[in-house]
């Protein structure tokens, strides 16, 4: 591994005795029912997934459109899965690809790589070629696994070609559904599949099936939790250049540890949460997969998003846990099949991946009558850094307060080294023991992104006397208007309060005379209509004149990313430059 940063142990001391002038803000109004200064101990993954099979074994696990699979089932295909693997060379250091939508084999693959002492590299199953070729060479990947739907396997089998993968393994599709529904599959939705055989993998080629024709007997590896990398997690992180966060198992666990810890609101080994979001995704990985296995919750997956379907599952289904992005609760709230009573399961939603508007989480709350719990955190904090209260304090656009055993310092913008005061904007800074090693063979971006121990997030945002923390922008997406630093988050949540406003982004697009000025990008709700000229004069008592937008479009839809947070890129990318 290069550029690791000093091993967990090292960090939490020199956290412990650095001088944080905010540690004492947060500590004083923490939680009551929530201890700052609880235990982490470090432990592996394979560890915590043993644990919760000896728990919880006969309980339900996965729901996948119908079909249940216990913890019991889940672990005898795990450690059948490792004994294949081990048998065909997985071993402790070698790169596991895994490029599935959401499916119980997600899990199997990705515990029984990490039993072998092997680093799982998440995959985004709807890249193009290209970039699965790209980080397949820049992560060294020995094995990937895959469906043998043809959408993904087509992919896969172009870049084994290429020789930036070695190996291929391909689950199939049809036995994860229940038996009615798996023989309709392969009636009337056969073409879907690959023919595998054809592609001329020859030896390359292994299956799921064969690999798991074994009593399930093998060597697990001897892991150092705080040392050994679990994951690498890719992320264009403050930069935009696409970099693998090296996640150790004692970031992962330890960051689930933390999460049940803050979740007071939760019933260990009797919650049902909703797998919406896509696992390669680090959000779902930790909060709704590693999680829900480590408390004995039930996971109830869709392989892809489609709002319609979403809608009866959680209607049929009837979670009690919902992590979402934003506009995933914007979605619920105007489908025209959902209401107060279909959502009346649900006790506690949790949002993450992106700034959550007042105005949506205020109108789902009501809809839904339960809190709707805002997060915060990158893929290079394993990903949950902060969090509002289950209980207790609330304030409104804020991300919370730091996690047990957290630290949050607001740096100067101009020099991380300077610590600045309560309620003065600056970078956001987290030191703990969630924080990764570092980026896979990138020594000198590791180097710029840290601040002696503290994580730079390339987050703006300042600390309140409570130990409150609030998001003020992006650092990138800070609009440069003659010199002075114009917030988008600010104006989307001055138009967020139309009411006919159903998603909004801000960009800071050139300007002769300015250098650059926000331009606002507007989805109207569905049967109602705005002007511009009603929208300047909604928000013109809410903002100062050099942050009203100088542009206003209205589209009929604005691009999301593969999580569903609204992209800022594809919008900029569209402009003339």
């Amino acid at each position: 591994m290069s550029a690791l940063k000093a091993p967990f142990r090292e960090i939490a001391v020199a956290a412990r005795t650095h001088d944080n002038k905010f540690t004492d803000k947060w500590l004083t109004s923490y939680p009551s029912d929530v201890d700052w200064h609880a235990p982490l101990v470090p432990s592996t993954l394979p560890d915590m997934f043993d644990e919760a099979v000896k728990r919880f074994g006969p309980q339900n696990l996965t729901d996948f459109l119908g079909k249940k699979l216990t913890f019991n089932d889940l672990g005898e295909a795990t450690s059948k899965l490792a004994a294949g693997l081990q048998n065909a060379g997985i071993t402790k250091g070698s790169k596991v690809g895994l490029f599935l939508p959401n499916c119980p084999y997600y899990i199997s693959c990705y515990f029984a790589a990490l039993k072998l002492g092997a680093v799982v590299i998440n995959f985004n199953p709807l890249y193009t070629e290209e970039e699965v070729e790209y980080q397949a060479r820049d992560a060294g990947i020995d094995l990937m696994v895959t469906l043998d739907l043809k959408l993904l396997f087509d992919k896969v089998a172009a870049v084994a070609k290429s020789g930036a993968v070695n190996r291929i393994m391909v689950c199939s599709f049809a036995p994860l559904l229940p038996t009615l529904k798996s023989i309709l599959f392969k009636l009337f939705k056969g073409k879907e599949l690959a023919d595998v055989t054809a592609a001329g993998l020859g030896s390359s080629l292994l299956t799921y099936d064969a690999l798991t024709d074994n009593s399930g007997q093998f060597t697990p590896a001897e892991l150092d939790a705080e040392n050994d990398v679990a994951l690498f997690q890719y992320t264009g992180g403050t930069t935009g250049v696409p970099k693998g966060a090296m996640l150790t198992h004692a970031n992962l666990a330890i960051n689930c540890e933390q999460i049940r810890l803050w979740s007071t609101g939760i019933e260990i080994g009797n919650e049902r949460i909703m797998a919406i979001l896509p696992f390669f995704h680090v959000f779902a990985m930790t909060c709704i997969m590693n999680t829900a296995i480590k408390c004995g919750f039930e996971i109830i997956i869709m392989p892809r998003f489609d709002l319609d379907q979403a809608v009866k599952i959680i209607k049929s289904a009837r979670p009690t846990l919902l992590p979402g992005v934003p506009t995933l609760y914007t979605a619920l709230m105007n489908h025209k099949d959902l209401d107060a009573a279909g959502l009346s399961s649900l006790k506690y939603c949790m949002s993450g991946g992106a700034p959550l508007p007042l105005e949506v989480r205020r109108k789902f709350e009501a809809l839904a009558g339960c809190g709707l719990i805002e997060g915060y955190g990158l893929s290079e904090t394993s990903p949950v850094a902060t969090a509002n209260p289950y209980n207790g304090l609330e304030k409104e656009n804020s991300i919370g307060q730091p996690l047990p055993g957290t630290y949050i310092s607001i740096r100067s913008l101009d020099d991380p080294a300077i610590e600045l005061d309560v309620g003065e904007n600056g970078e956001i800074c987290i030191a703990g023991p969630q924080v990764m090693a570092g980026y896979w063979n990138k020594p000198k971006e590791t180097a710029e992104t840290f601040s002696g121990e503290y994580f730079r997030t390339g987050d703006v945002g300042y600390m309140d006397d409570d130990g409150f923390i609030y998001i003020v922008d992006r650092i990138k997406d800070m609009i440069n208007c003659s010199g002075f630093k114009v917030y988008p988050r600010r104006i989307e949540d001055a138009i967020y309060t139309h009411p006919s406003v159903d998603e909004v982004t801000v960009i800071g697009v050139p300007d002769e005379y300015r250098g650059e000025t926000p331009k606002a990008f507007i989805k109207l709700k569905a049967g109602t209509t705005a002007t511009e000229e009603d929208i300047r004069k909604a928000i013109e008592p809410k903002l100062a004149k050099i942050e009203m937008p100088e542009y206003i479009e209205f589209r009929d839809e604005l691009p999301k990313t593969m999580v569903g947070k609204l992209s800022k890129k594809e919008l900029r990318e569209s402009e003339p430059s």
